[in-house]
């Protein structure tokens, strides 16, 4: 009898970045979308990750999800391949980065034919790829909820494709800049409302140092970004805000509004943690006991009374 499918699975992309922020720099360090996202959901529920490696991803580089009882099942090693790379910088605006050098190297022919373990993952997180492929994975998962990310570069390049795509899945995590021009319009209101008739029956709004904000047709709930004081490295932050949020999702089994308000919470809570060094590398030293703690303290600063 085979295993029972994990409650979450992530397509996406296994990078090796080069980063350079304002309080330093790693010549060489662990990303992609699936990766911080695997590793933030691992904290809340079985997760397996969808994406492709090359001979340059080592042995040591697969800790991070060995530690972490990540599901690699679907993770394709392409012999004599490289792995994905990006290479960028941020000055001291955290919420941008320049790139500096893409390489798709593996990823250029990412075409995933999921086992039948995968199809089986009752949620699903399409991750910032090609909207054609978010497409072709969705279609081979029996997912009962199915969220997305997507990026300036799909909107402006292959909008017609990520339209077709928005309208099969439940929920969209994007960015407010990203909604704003997806929708076409600059008040952020209106832009979710229109992204709304897309298909989603949820839009989270990522706004990095400012928050986030979920929009559903009957609701709207907002919360600030925890207050951090030193803010070392933003790459992964989105992603492992998606891992917290899906993962809270998959671990309570429901889409409630209830769940969706405290998944938005704890998105927020792994992002932070995200952001204050380079890579994983906060996440793979964090504790379960720290998450409550700052899901707690979350609590106190934005309470109050009538």
């Amino acid at each position: 009898m085979s295993a029972a499918p994990n409650p979450l699975l992530v397509v996406g992309s296994v990078a090796i970045d080069s980063i350079r922020t304002p309080f330093g720099e790693r010549e060489r360090s662990l990303g992609g979308a699936a990766l911080h996202f695997s590793v933030s959901a691992s904290f809340f529920t079985e997760v397996g990750v969808v994406a492709v490696i090359g001979d340059d991803f080592t042995a040591e580089d697969r800790r991070v999800f060995d530690e972490r009882r990540i599901d690699t099942e679907n993770l394709r090693h392409v012999p004599g391949g490289r792995t994905f790379r990006w290479a960028g910088e941020y000055g001291y605006d955290l919420n941008t980065a320049r790139t500096l050098d893409t390489q798709l190297n593996v990823f250029a022919d990412f075409d995933p034919h999921l086992s039948e373990r995968a199809r089986q993952s009752p949620f699903l997180f399409l991750a910032n790829i090609q909207p054609g492929l978010q497409r072709r994975v969705r279609e081979q998962v029996n997912a009962r909820f199915v969220a997305m990310d997507t990026m300036n570069f799909w909107i402006e390049g292959a909008r017609e494709e990520l339209l077709q795509t928005l309208s099969v899945v439940d929920a969209l995590l994007i960015n407010d800049a990203e909604a704003r021009e997806l929708a076409g319009e600059a008040n952020m209101i209106r832009a979710a409302r229109k992204i709304l008739t897309m298909g989603p029956s949820l839009v989270v709004v990522k706004r990095g140092e400012y928050g986030a904000a979920c929009f559903t047709r009957e609701s709207y709930f907002a919360t600030p970004a925890f207050p951090l004081e030193n803010v070392f490295d933003p790459t992964g932050a989105g992603d492992s805000f998606a891992g917290g949020f899906m993962g809270c999702l998959a671990q309570a089994g429901s889409i409630d509004d209830h769940t969706v308000r405290r998944a938005v919470i704890y998105g927020s809570v792994m992002a932070s943690y995200n952001v204050e060094e380079f890579s994983c590398d906060r996440l793979r030293r964090l504790l379960p006991e720290e998450i409550g703690s700052r899901f707690r303290q979350f609590k106190e600063f934005t309470h109050f009374e009538i």
